[in-house]
């Protein structure tokens, strides 16, 4: 087993305008997927022909935190053969999902990260398509690393604080109480 609490991201294939919009959330296809250790800061690259290892690791995992992985990254791996029912749920720390349950609306992880940790992505998953369908796996899966890097310094962050920052519509900092 890899560790115990893993940060997880993954990465498409295909855009949702592509797939017949975002209710086909199950066909954008896994281009690339990282997983950090928490306990030992390592982390694991994986591609579409290692997602049976992938999905092996998630469900041996204590607590799986991700940004929107309900929602989103668990729908991509389902035709991959993952089975997403209320264990994996029960293990899983969504950042989004929490966010989202307490304000109501949605906040993208660039515009957290900025607010709490001053930091940006270095891009979005747009590219992230563009440099799969140009070959450029390795850019494609150091970008998902910094994703899962910068949801763990989120995470980490609102676990320390009890709180993490954003941004409202007129630019002012707010803070929201987590407890994840």
């Amino acid at each position: 087993m890899i560790g115990s609490t893993l940060v997880f991201d993954l990465e498409t294939k295909h855009l949702a305008h592509e797939v017949g919009g975002w209710s086909n959330i199950d066909k954008l296809g896994l281009a690339a997927a990282v997983l950090l250790v928490v306990e030992t800061d390592e982390t694991y690259r994986f591609l579409e022909q290692d997602v049976e290892e992938l999905i092996s690791q998630l469900l041996k995992a204590d607590q799986i935190v991700g940004f929107n992985i309900v929602r989103f990254d668990y729908q991509v791996l389902r035709p991959y053969g993952l089975a997403i029912g209320s264990d994996l749920i029960r293990r899983t720390v969504d950042l989004m999902d929490h966010i989202y349950h307490s304000l109501g609306f949605r906040i993208s992880l660039d515009k957290l990260a900025e607010a709490t940790l001053g930091e940006h992505k270095s891009a979005d998953g747009l590219a992230a398509v563009k440099w799969y369908r140009e070959g450029k796996l390795d850019q494609v899966l150091d970008y998902c690393e910094q994703d899962v890097r910068i949801t763990h310094r989120l995470w980490e962050y609102g676990r320390h604080n009890s709180q993490i920052k954003y941004r409202d519509r007129e630019s002012g900092l707010r803070t929201l109480a987590v407890s994840w």
